[in-house]
């Protein structure tokens, strides 16, 4: 499934990253907060905002919103640039539709493997038992 979130839903926020960098850390607003709201989104249809929030409920707030944040490399474009791949990622994994499961009877070949396993099991405990010792 492939969808865009339109850049008008996306709130972003950047902010003074931690980590290595020098000096440079200290004077640069690196680090990239993406905010979105699936449940407002325009390009999610209401079964999708169903799945995203049952898939997602543990990455939402209390008002709904997914924040993501990167702050691996000492640039603002690729810090943003990373923050929405992976929210594009965490929500092309969220919209799977799983596949039904069609239960399936085990085959005489299987029935009998384990019946056989079963009995080669019982033989080989019950040998150990009647071990006559004298």
């Amino acid at each position: 499934m492939s969808f865009s979130i339109p850049d008008d839903e996306l709130v972003f926020k950047a902010t003074r990253s931690g980590g290595a960098g020098g000096q440079h850390v200290n004077t640069s607003s690196t680090r990239i907060e993406v905010s979105w709201c699936p449940g407002q989104s325009r390009v999610l249809s209401e079964a999708q905002r169903q799945r995203v929030a049952t898939a997602l409920a543990t990455r939402l707030d209390s008002e709904g919103w997914l924040r993501i944040v990167s702050s691996e490399t000492r640039s603002q474009v690729q810090n943003r640039e990373r923050a929405v791949a992976r929210l594009h990622e965490l929500m092309r994994r969220a919209l799977v539709v799983p596949k039904a499961r069609r239960a399936t009877k085990p085959s005489r070949a299987a029935k009998q493997a384990r019946l056989d396993d079963k009995r080669a099991s019982a033989k080989r405990k019950a040998e150990r038992r009647r071990r006559d010792w004298d």
